[in-house]
């Protein structure tokens, strides 16, 4: 009987020890799960912050470069509105040219 008892006593520790593993490792992955969870949500707040940075960013560049290409234009509008065009001379080095090339 001793050796029965003994025995009794070795399965209910081995089911004790397994039933403490199934909770630790339940308690464990709870944690990662609720870390993971925390993690993407960190991760998601972060980059929507950064990706508004950049959209402000990008939209005051193209503020910016929209009005230098108005100045440019404008500029070059001033500079090419006093210019007179000679047409007769611009025919005569157009025929020229296709002289020259044919």
């Amino acid at each position: 009987m001793g050796n029965e008892n003994t025995l009794d006593h070795l399965i209910k520790i081995e089911a004790e020890a397994a039933a403490l593993v199934e909770d630790a490792q339940a308690e464990a992955d709870k944690r990662i799960h609720d870390n993971e969870e925390k993690s993407r949500l960190l991760f998601d707040e972060l980059f929507k912050m950064e990706m508004e940075m950049r959209e402000a960013f990008l939209k005051k560049e193209i503020e910016k470069t929209k009005v230098q290409y108005q100045l440019t234009l404008d500029e070059y509008k001033k500079e090419i509105s006093g210019v007179s065009v000679d047409e007769k001379h611009f025919i005569a080095l157009f025929n020229e040219f296709l002289a020259v090339e044919g």
